[in-house]
C-alpha cells in the first residue's frame, strides 16, 4: 500500500486530524491530481472540474487539524475517496478517478 493510500485512509478515518504530517497531505492530494501552487507557506490546491480551491499551511510539521476536516469533507463531497487500487508505471499503487 503506497504512503499517499495510507494517508488517504487516515484523513477519511478523521480520528487522528491534528497527526497528519503535512508533506503526506501534500503528497496525498498531488496523487488525486490536485495541482499544487507556493505562495510563501500557502500551499494552494486545485483541480479541474472542482471549483472549491484548498489554500493549506503546516503548523510544524503536521497540517493543520481543521484543514485536514476541509479535505477530508472536499474527498468525500467529490467522491475522490472511490479512486485508487492501480498500478502505475513504477510498480506501485497509483490513486486514479474511475470513470
Amino acid at each position: 500500500m503506497s504512503k499517499a493510500r495510507k494517508t488517504l485512509e487516515r484523513v477519511l478515518r478523521g480520528d487522528a486530524d491534528a497527526n497528519i504530517k503535512f508533506r503526506d497531505l501534500c503528497s496525498m492530494l498531488k496523487s488525486l491530481d490536485f495541482q499544487e501552487r507556493v505562495r510563501g507557506s500557502h500551499h494552494i490546491f486545485t483541480r479541474d472540474a472542482i471549483p472549491e480551491i484548498l489554500n493549506l499551511q503546516p503548523k510544524g510539521k503536521n497540517a493543520k487539524p481543521y484543514q485536514v476536516k476541509q479535505v477530508r469533507e472536499l474527498i468525500l463531497g467529490y467522491g475522490l475517496a472511490e479512486q485508487g487500487g492501480e498500478d502505475d508505471d513504477k510498480g506501485g499503487p497509483k490513486l486514479e478517478q474511475q470513470p
